[in-house]
């Protein structure tokens, strides 16, 4: 007789469990999460006056003596339950700072508002897909090193080539690599020359622009095809105090389109020097794009913007081929990481350039899986909307419950592992899917009821 599968036997086993029931309860509570946190202890809410003992809560009595929780990981490659979760709360956290909801007044909307994009100089040419510039120029030209300056083909966008250096002899991989390093330094660089162009435009010392106007932002970090960040942001221009109040009668959208064309070319930032390397002197690159968000009726602008957003921030750096999920700790790990060449060489850059001592503060070895970039996916400023732990609570409030009771006065709480047993995770993957199935058929049908009820079919 053939023998089931290691985790055939060991779901068959965990259904057989007395338990069973709550222990299926514990992974439905966390959408089916992929890795979730096992947490033993006991949480004890108490009456702030007598000290009566209104709720105890313990895992003694739980499948196992433990509580499981959301690893909330972002990453879709890692947990795709809890990625979805972390998608739907940036769409509104971003849809909130666009149109307003979650504590933000939908005046906002009517404000100056643009969608920005900002890309990394070039380090060197690359293959192009359906771009005249990759194919060889008339006169035949080649670089330094003998190739072409050309392929002589239309690649298609979903082509492995593009993104790949026409010669990787030519190609900038230190200033790749150290551009990446300094990225989220040159962002804030642009925000404060932003900032100071605004209140120049008005007139006004940068010092006296917070009496009259607010710079608020979301922004998401995103890997090109040849494996450089590239930044999106919602820009948006408030009164003083924030999305609370208008901005003063001289912000308006062309002033703000202005003032961060102008940053852009602008700001620099150089980096340390080093005998080696020399010092760099870091830029945006030419191709900077401010597209206005109008507030019509008919304008998808908002939706589409916050859906991109939320769309981008769940993917790891594997699923854009532009390094690993996972921190690389030898050179073996870069040799075996299955990635291009291209990226591999700026992997073996990041590990070369962390020997410099003055680059240690960059922690470049740390940083290598993702070439070098340490800033955050996704960043925005404290009065653009809402917060994550704020949608979380709304959702625990809405819901009756939290991963773990906060409204206690004693807890004491310990790690106890993480993680699925083969048969556990496949049983979680199922609540998963079906949790994740059900969503979708509820938005398809309340999408048929609101076009139904305009009458479009």
């Amino acid at each position: 007789m053939r023998q089931l599968p290691e985790a055939d036997r060991d779901a068959i086993r965990i259904a057989q469990d007395p338990n069973f029931p709550r222990w299926l309860e514990q992974i439905t509570a966390t959408g089916g999460c992929s890795h979730p946190v096992h947490l033993s202890g006991s949480t004890t809410t108490l009456d702030a006056t007598t000290g009566e003992i209104l709720h105890h809560y313990d895992t003694r009595h739980e499948p196992g003596e433990r509580l499981l929780v959301r690893c909330r990981n972002r990453r879709a490659t890692i947990c795709p339950a809890c990625s979805r979760l972390h998608a739907g709360d940036t769409f509104h956290l971003v849809r909130a700072g666009l149109l307003g909801g979650k504590n933000v007044p939908a005046t906002v909307r009517h404000r100056p508002r643009l969608f920005i994009t900002l890309t990394a100089p070039s380090f060197g040419p690359v293959h192009r897909a359906g771009d005249a510039r990759c194919r060889p120029r008339r006169d035949g030209a080649t670089c330094e090193h003998g190739r072409p300056l050309g392929c002589g083909t239309v690649h298609a966008p979903d082509a492995a080539v593009v993104g790949q250096p026409l010669c990787p002899d030519c190609y900038d991989y230190t200033a790749h690599v150290l551009w990446h390093a300094h990225a989220s330094k040159l962002w804030d660089r642009f925000v404060i020359d932003t900032r100071r162009r605004l209140a120049s435009s008005a007139g006004l010392v940068q010092s006296q622009l917070a009496r009259h106007a607010r710079l608020s932002f979301a922004r998401v970090a995103e890997y090109q095809k040849r494996a450089a960040v590239h930044v999106h942001a919602v820009i948006r221009l408030d009164g003083p105090a924030g999305p609370t109040d208008e901005p003063p009668p001289w912000g308006t959208t062309e002033l703000l389109t202005d003032a961060v064309h102008a940053s852009a070319r602008r700001v620099r930032v150089h980096t340390t020097y080093t005998p080696a390397v020399g010092e760099m002197a870091l830029r945006w690159g030419t191709k900077a794009d401010a597209r206005p968000l109008r507030a019509h009726a008919d304008c998808p602008d908002d939706d589409a913007v916050a859906a991109y957003v939320a769309k981008y921030v769940t993917k790891g750096a594997s699923e854009t081929g532009a390094g690993t999920d996972h921190p690389l700790t030898t050179w073996h790990d870069i040799e075996s990481a299955p990635v291009s060449t291209h990226v591999r060489t700026l992997m073996r850059t990041c590990w070369r350039l962390a020997k410099l001592p003055e680059y240690a503060p960059l922690r470049l070895r740390a940083w290598t899986h993702t070439l070098g970039y340490r800033g955050h996916i996704l960043t925005k400023s404290r009065a653009y909307s809402t917060t994550y732990a704020a949608l979380r609570a709304e959702r625990a409030h809405h819901l009756g419950h939290t991963d773990i009771p906060d409204t206690v006065t004693e807890r004491h709480w310990r790690y106890a592992g993480s993680g699925h047993t083969p048969g556990a995770a496949l049983i979680a993957a199922g609540i998963a899917e079906d949790l994740a199935t059900a969503r979708e058929a509820a938005h398809d049908a309340v999408s048929a009821a609101f076009r139904g009820a305009l009458g479009t079919g």
